[in-house]
């Protein structure tokens, strides 16, 4: 049933079958708290499974496409099923905050502060999107303290923009640290000030509190 080799009926029925001989106790009904979370645990399980299933297939650009796709759909799930999404005009914005894989403040051997972010973007609508970024001083994204603006370190925007087709999800990362310049600035930590990441692209704005110091 996890591989997919039978559909849900012929497993809720062999289920049913195993509870009507006495070989499985049915017990109270779970809540449906617990139900999710078992609905959740299976559809990792089947995603898995099929970027497992990938490795069985021969030629090698046919293997890493269909591992692509899987890790692609297990990774979309992840986000989709522990994160309310922020939506700006046909963005969702996907993030999991500081501590989640990819998010973290740190600080760098001469004391810089170093923040890095990552989320995800889907495409909701019915056209294709971008978002924009081809240099810090150019970009759709920046992090506020309320008083100071600062502008990226590094990013994986790829040559200045990530092109989102209709339905489509895509992952970006952003670090805020040392002014590399072409219109940059040096990320100053202060843990009594409340710091937001920026979203300022032509199709909407919106604010995405940080929460760096709690």
């Amino acid at each position: 049933w996890v591989s997919g080799q039978i559909t849900d009926t012929d497993f809720m029925a062999g289920m049913g079958y195993l509870v009507a001989i006495g070989l499985i106790d049915a017990g109270e009904a779970p809540s449906d708290d617990v139900e999710a979370a078992q609905d959740g645990d299976s559809k990792v399980a089947r995603l898995q499974a099929q970027f497992d299933a990938c490795a069985e297939i021969r030629k090698a650009l046919d293997r890493l496409e269909c591992q692509d796709d899987a890790r692609q759909e297990l990774l979309v799930y992840q986000y989709k099923s522990s994160v309310e999404p922020l939506r700006v005009g046909p963005i969702d914005y996907y993030w999991g905050g500081i501590g989640s894989d990819g998010n973290s403040l740190e600080s760098s051997t001469v004391g810089q502060a170093i923040l890095s972010l990552r989320m995800l973007a889907e495409n909701t609508s019915a056209e294709n999107a971008s978002l924009s970024c081809t240099s810090p001083q150019i970009c759709a994204y920046d992090v506020w303290d309320g008083q100071n603006t600062f502008k990226y370190s590094g990013m994986d925007f790829t040559n200045g923009q990530i092109l989102l087709k209709p339905g489509q999800a895509k992952e970006f990362n952003m670090l805020f640290g040392p002014n590399i310049g072409y219109g940059g600035t040096q990320f100053l930590y202060d843990p009594g000030k409340d710091y937001e990441f920026r979203i300022n692209e032509d199709f909407g704005s919106a604010s995405i509190p940080l929460r760096l110091g709690r």
